[in-house]
Formats: structure tokens, sequence, C-alpha cells
């Protein structure tokens, strides 16, 4: 894919500038483990500087579109979902698994996101209609979902989030899990969903997770051929990923495992 919509152009460009800032950070975190006060002064001011500068560069290529917030009602029209640093934990502790993340979206559709590690300068995008994409120096790799067909075989990512006064599901969820496939906890939601739009992983599973923390990565999913299904829905014959993103209990995962992992899910 050598050509980029200028809303993609434009959306690449604010992450890029926002994650700059972060890069340079990410250095000197390690050496600020030891001084708990200084340290989580850096960090958090380092996370408000490169969140202004998203904002601040979104709302210039969008003046009228609204930013919306986890927790709250998505607002009607246009809007950004943004995560400034989606894996917020792993970026805290010096592990180089996290990303920033934008989904551009008009009322509850998803149009275009853009999901990008800046210490690996891994850059993930995808646009609705027109594939998922990882960025490349001259060519950009279009991205498919893997093939695999057997749970025995397939490698699962997950997290650690449960709903409140609900830790039993996600110990049952977690358990049946680990008795059919291999699984991982990495601590970045939207750069799981990129491995599973890559076909490194064959599929994500979760509980609990904020709309900031899946937007995006679902359209790379999506887009690279996936399937996105609600934990507790009823009939996966079709999708619902407004309320996937509402209740944050998502299951992704490739064509030819769909029905088998969720089948073992909810047994």
């Amino acid at each position: 894919m050598s050509y980029l919509s200028p809303n993609l152009t434009n959306l690449i460009a604010a992450v890029k500038k926002a994650a700059a800032s972060l890069a340079r950070d990410f250095t000197e975190i390690e050496n600020l483990q030891s001084s708990v006060k200084d340290y989580r002064n850096f960090v958090m001011n380092g996370y408000n500087k490169a969140d202004r500068t998203l904002r601040t560069e979104l709302s210039k290529m969008r003046p009228n579109f609204a930013f919306a917030e986890d927790g709250k009602p998505r607002p009607q029209g246009g809007y950004f979902v943004v995560s400034t640093i989606s894996g917020m934990t792993n970026f805290v502790h010096a592990i180089p698994y996290f990303s920033v993340s934008v989904a551009m979206c008009e009322n509850n559709t998803t149009l275009a996101a853009v999901i990008y590690n800046p210490v690996s300068d891994e850059l993930f995008f995808a646009e609705k209609g027109l594939g998922a994409y990882k960025e490349g120096f001259r060519n950009h790799e279009r991205l498919r979902v893997s093939s695999r067909k057997e749970l025995s075989d397939s490698l699962i990512l997950t997290t650690s989030a449960y709903h409140e006064n609900n830790f039993a599901a996600y110990s049952a969820l977690n358990n049946k899990l680990i008795s059919s496939s291999n699984i991982r906890l990495q601590g970045d939601p939207n750069l799981d969903l990129c491995y599973v739009a890559s076909g490194k992983a064959d599929a994500f599973v979760s509980y609990a997770l904020s709309p900031s923390d899946i937007t995006a990565g679902i359209l790379l999913v999506k887009e690279a051929g996936g399937y996105i299904f609600d934990i507790a829905q009823k009939d996966i014959r079709s999708e619902d990923i407004s309320s996937v993103i509402l209740s944050g209990d998502i299951i992704a995962v490739n064509g030819n495992l769909n029905n088998k992992l969720y089948e073992l899910i909810n047994k």
C-alpha cells in the first residue's frame, strides 16, 4: 500500500509527533526506578506532555471532532478515541511493550486507526474497507490473521482485567484457556490486537477493557480478516462491535478458531 489517505497521513503524523517525547522519556525511566518521587513525577510529566501534543495535533486535523472519554457516553458525530499510553504499567516499569493509539470514529463506526510502539518503531494502521497494514520502509506490509485451526497449536493473548466482584469468571476463563492452548499476558491490549491482525497470535480474549484499550485494535483485526465477539454473546453468526466496545468483554480471533474458542469459553 503506497498510497495513504489524508486521514491516515494526518493520524500517523499526530501519533508519531506525540510518541517522539515518549521514546526519549522511556530511555530515562529505568534509571529512575529507585527514586519513587522523581520517578512518578517524571512519568506523569511525560504522559501529560505527549497527551497534550496528541490532542492538539488531532484537533488541528479535525477541529469539529470531539474526544471520547472512557466511562462516558460516546459523542455524537465525529470523535477520536485516544490512548496516549496503551500499556501504561509496561511503560512505567521500562518494559518496551506499549503504544500510542488513536481511532477516528463517526457515531458507532471506526473509520481509521493507528497504533504505534515508539520503542520498537512498529506502526500499525487500518482504514475501514481498505485493509490493515504495518509500516515498511518502502512498501507497507498487508496484515492477515493466522490460519491455525487447532486450539492446541494456538497462541492466545489475554489480560489480567476482570469486572469488580467477579474474579471467579476471570479465573474460570483463564483456566479454560490454559488447559487448551498457549497463553500470554503482555500488557497492552491495543498492541495485542495488532499481533492478532498480524497473525503472530491467533486470538485475544479479555474481560473488562475500556474503549480506549480496544477501539483502534478492533479495526486492525477486522481489516485483517478476523472476527470480533462479546464473550457472553449468544449468537456468533453476526458481530456487534458496538456492544463489545461498550462491555469490554472481547474475543478477537481468526475465522478457523472462532467457533472452537467461543465454545470453549462458554461451555
